[in-house]
Parts: structure tokens; sequence; C-alpha cells
């Protein structure tokens, strides 16, 4: 079991990692209802039907209220029709609010969290890798809109996150693959010795492997030291926005391909490959290093190239309506070496060129 911090000023909370964390949050809900407040937990009913025993466990300390899984489920209706719940089940300001499942959920329940009575206490029990190292950590919550993806929501940092990791045996290995690219990814941003260790394993991982905690804690102690040097991603430069790396181009393929047709973390291995393909052609990168980026992913189960090509002026149109643009500019993080990353502007003609580069790979 790991425990690491958020430090954030007055509001530092803690990630457990590791069989048991599912223990300690029934207990820190148990307490809660000792204390007579509530809590409600918006669960995917594919996780609690996975885990009957839990998710028993769990209805003992919580009121739960399922709701389907997939990227659909994070709308403005079903914001809606949450808050409205909660309304009718008379949740008042001294409720709480728990996810049970994965990235879906996490950032819906996140946002009904973050908005009802303007704010109630919020945990995460992440079940998938995706959301034990990325959604989970670090306050981000939402829901998507026509015009792109997760435009709408607000930063609420949760009081306690429990990564149990047994959860991730009845993982599809396509979902657990997707949580690698997140993996992946912090080891290109900021932790070199994450990605040579990763490149030592070929990116593979399995929820049995003994190395598989350790990474996942590496990749949220990154992130934890990101997210409290720049926690609403003010900076001009740097910060948290080096978060998004392959972010832009992945969501340009989500947008573009329809949501669903790519898993978020296969849409952000394919992005992190075109990141790095215009960092070579902004002269960051060398074709090894690009290699190499392609390999730990490939290795990992991940794609590295669309299933069918999608237009350049496409994908530009919708980067442009992502909140990361600013400005209406085109905004990346850009790869100057393994572990050394850094978020620039770059205009429309080097992003067309580094598209077509990234085709003929």
């Amino acid at each position: 079991m790991k425990n690491i911090k958020v430090k954030l000023a007055g509001r530092s909370y803690p990630i457990y990692i590791g069989a048991g964390a599912f223990d300690i949050a029934l207990a820190d809900f148990a307490k809660l209802a000792s204390e007579r407040r509530r809590v409600f937990c918006i669960a995917d009913p594919a996780v609690l039907k996975a885990h009957p025993q839990k998710a028993e466990r769990l209805g003992k300390v919580t009121e739960i209220i399922a709701v389907p899984g997939g990227e659909k489920t994070k709308s403005v209706a079903m914001f809606g029709r949450l808050c409205s719940e909660l309304a009718g089940k008379r949740a008042d300001r001294k409720s709480a609010i728990t996810a049970f499942g994965g990235g879906v959920v996490g950032d819906l329940a996140g946002f009904v969290s973050a908005s009802y009575m303007r704010g109630v206490n919020f945990y995460q029990i992440p079940t998938t890798l995706l959301a034990m190292v990325d959604s989970s950590v670090g306050g981000k919550t939402g829901v998507n809109i026509a015009e792109g993806k997760n435009l709408v929501g607000a930063f609420h940092q949760p009081r306690a996150v429990y990564s149990d990791t047994p959860f991730l045996k009845s993982l599809p290995k396509r979902q657990f693959a997707a949580g690698m690219a997140e993996v992946v990814k912090c080891g290109i941003l900021g932790d070199a010795v994450l990605f040579k260790r990763l490149s030592k394993f070929g990116g593979g991982m399995g929820f049995d492997s003994p190395e598989l905690e350790w990474a996942i804690a590496r990749a949220c102690s990154l992130k934890a030291k990101i997210v409290a040097a720049d926690e609403l991603e003010s900076s001009p430069e740097g910060g948290r926005a080096l978060l998004n790396l392959g972010h832009t181009f992945g969501h340009a393929i989500e947008r573009c391909a329809g949501y669903g047709k790519y898993l978020h973390g296969e849409a952000v291995s394919i992005g992190t490959v075109m990141a790095a393909v215009l960092s070579r052609r902004l002269g960051l990168l060398d074709d090894s290093s690009v290699s190499e980026i392609a390999g730990v992913l490939k290795g990992a189960g991940l794609p590295v190239s669309l299933r069918k090509p999608i237009p350049a002026g496409d994908l530009i149109d919708a980067m442009r309506s992502d909140k990361k643009s600013v400005g209406g500019a085109l905004r990346f993080v850009t790869i100057l070496s393994i572990g050394s990353t850094r978020t620039e502007k770059v205009s429309e003609n080097t992003v067309r060129r580094a598209i077509a580069d990234f085709f003929k790979l």
C-alpha cells in the first residue's frame, strides 16, 4: 500500500494505492455516517455487477445511484438528472458524493459534487487504470457537449482517492492498455526513470505485475507535484498544461472519429505519437526517440496509428475549439527529450506538415 499526498494549501488530500484502499474508503464513509452525514455513491452498474461483494459492502455505508457507463453518459442531461435525484433524496450541504467506476463516472460525479449546493465533499474510488493514474487525481471534473470534450466543468478537488488495485483484475485487456497510455505519457513528460522502466518491459504490464503499483504511484506522484504547483492551469507556460501531452491531438481524434470509436487512452496514445512527430518537425526530437515512444506505446497494447485517416483540416478545426487553445491559436505540449517537455504555440502550417509526416510513418 502506497500513500501519496496532493499538497494544496489547506486542502491537501491522500491517494491510497494498492490492495486495501477500498477498506480505507469504507471506514471513512462509515465515520461520515456516524456523524449523520449521508454519502451518495454514483456508480457504473457494470462495476457493481463485476464486484458484487464489494458493491454490497459499499451499499451499507453509502446510497448508491447507478448511471450507465460510456462517454455518452458525460452529458449535461445526465448532470441535470443526477442533481434532481439528489434534491429528491434531500441531500444537503453536509452530504458527500463518491464516484465508483472509471473516468467517465469520476468526471461526471465530480462535476455534480462541484455544483450541487454550490459544492459538497467528493471522494474517488477509481476502478480502471486510466482513472487511477489520470482522471481521479487533480480535481478536473466535467461533461461533454456537441462542440467538444470536457468543455463544461469545474475544478473540484476530492477529499481522498482510493485506488484499490485488485479491481484491475476484472478489467478487459483493451481497457487496461488504455490506462497504460497515461502511465507512458507521465514518463515522457517528466519522469525518465519511469519511461526507461516501461521501455525495459517493452511497455507491457499486467494487473499482476509486481511493477504495477510502483508505476501507478510514480505517475500519480508526478501529477500531484504538477497540480500542486499550478492547480487551476493558469501558468502562462508549462505548469499543469504539460499534463495535456498527446491530448490536443487525442481529443481531436475522439471528436472527429466519433466518441466511443477510440477509448480515451487509445486516442491519447495516437496523439502522443503525433506530438512526438510534431516535436521532430520542430527540430526538438530525433528519429530514434520518436521510434522509442511509439515502440513503448505499441508494446503496451496501444494503437500508434489511426484505423482510418482523418483529414488534417478536420483535426485542426476540432483543435481550435478545444479548451486548450489560446485565442484561437494552437498550443501543444512538445517533447524536448524523454522526461522533458514544454508548451508552445505552433503555426497551423507546421501542424499540417506534422500530420502529413505522421501519416507517412
